[in-house]
């Protein structure tokens, strides 16, 4: 079986609605057509898949490592010969990597019975 990704997208209802960093969650229903996200115990949303048009490439960030420059060759001016130098004016470099290939992107928006829901285990399940 191949690996599906998918990105959930939260933009719709983060205007609305403060959500926590790190709040706990549960997604369920992914093979259905709407799958449902309670976020925190309290908060319930509805999503609905897109496609996407193309294919969406997805990158995690990282820092990078600082330029190192050898001085190379013998001088009289070079007085740092075979040494390395790392230019403190040097801007902080980020590197990107490529994580996963998505072809469809699953919106959220606020379940329409009420802007904010109290979820039970009944309604997980």
């Amino acid at each position: 079986m191949e690996e599906e990704f998918v990105l959930r997208d939260l933009d719709s209802v983060s205007g609305q609605i403060g959500i926590p960093p790190n709040a706990p969650y549960v997604l369920s229903g992914l093979d259905t057509l709407n799958p449902v996200l309670i976020i925190d115990g309290k908060l319930k949303l509805i999503g609905e898949y897109e496609e996407t048009i193309g294919t969406c490439l997805v990158f995690t960030e990282e820092d990078g490592k600082p330029v190192v420059h050898e001085e190379i060759g013998p001088s009289e001016a070079n007085l740092f010969s075979g040494k390395c130098l790392i230019d403190p004016n040097q801007t902080p470099s980020k590197q990107v990597k490529p994580v996963a290939q998505l072809h469809k992107i699953l919106k959220f928006r606020l379940a329409p019975d009420a802007d904010i829901q109290y979820a039970t285990a009944e309604q997980i399940e």
